[in-house]
């Protein structure tokens, strides 16, 4: 079962984001935090666990597997009120918020969540790095 991290907003306890640097050879989101944690998150796991209707679906079962992914860049980070950022990621993906909450725990957590990922493509019998299947729309019918 695919991890789903919260994308409620900041909780009253959420470490705030002291400095973001975006590096682009290295392909990482550097974040350090007012409880003094830093981590640098690699931007494909920034993207294959986008917060996003699109990435995560509607409900429990929902979730798009993404391939592909691995050289993704960002190509642009919005700021989302005092709360979140908002990247866009060179594969035009740009719909996800993430809360400082769901960075802080992409970076606490990402070595459970990379292996989670890899045992899912795995499971589906999926490459890392082949192409996403051209998407029919969202079955749901709504626009994303």
């Amino acid at each position: 079962m695919p991890t789903k991290l919260s994308m409620a907003g900041l909780q009253p306890d959420t470490p705030t984001p002291t400095a973001i640097t975006v590096h682009q050879q290295s392909r990482q989101l550097e974040v350090q935090f007012s409880d003094g944690a830093s981590f640098r998150i690699p931007f494909e796991l920034m993207r294959v666990y986008s917060p996003s209707a699109e990435v995560q679906g509607h409900g429990p079962g929902q979730e798009v597997l993404q391939t592909g992914k691995r050289d993704v860049g960002i190509v642009a980070l919005e700021p989302v009120g005092n709360y979140a950022v908002q990247p866009t990621f060179s594969d035009g993906h740009d719909s996800g918020i993430y809360t400082w909450e769901y960075l802080y725990r992409l970076g606490a957590e990402q070595d459970r969540l990379w292996r989670e990922y890899l045992e899912r493509l795995e499971a589906a019998g999926l490459d890392r790095d082949a192409p996403m299947p051209p998407a029919a729309g969202p079955a749901c019918g709504h626009a994303h």
